[in-house]
């Protein structure tokens, strides 16, 4: 299984989708923004996916998709949001990022998504 780590402002939401990537074996890291997403990464270069959410506080998941690619260059990222102009800005990031899940989904759809992530 793969090393994850999420980042997510939202709590209940980094949480759930946690002990679900959990439940399918998956070793996984939880972080508060995007800066404290970059500082994990940075101290522990094993992660195989970066889970992040877009929009939130101290860096965003564009800045933070954008620092992550070009620090590990092998790390599949996957984004969350549930702003459609969020969604547009991630379109930049194509030849970074693995996908853009949209907020709300559903448990199978962000065990899906990672699974495919994990296979690209």
């Amino acid at each position: 299984m793969a090393r994850i780590l999420i980042a997510e402002d939202e709590e209940s939401l980094r949480r759930f989708v946690s002990r679900a990537l959990q439940m399918d074996g998956h070793d996984v890291d939880e972080a508060t923004d995007g800066a404290e997403g970059l500082d994990q990464l940075r101290q522990d270069r094993s992660y195989d996916l970066l889970l992040s959410d877009i929009r939130m506080p101290v860096m965003d998941g564009i800045e933070l998709a954008h620092t992550a690619a070009a620090e590990f260059p092998e790390l599949k990222i996957l984004l969350m949001t549930g702003y459609a102009e969020q969604r547009e800005r991630a379109d930049a990031l194509s030849s970074v990022i693995v996908d853009v899940v949209a907020k709300p989904f559903t448990l199978p759809d962000i065990r899906g998504a990672v699974a495919e992530a994990l296979t690209v």
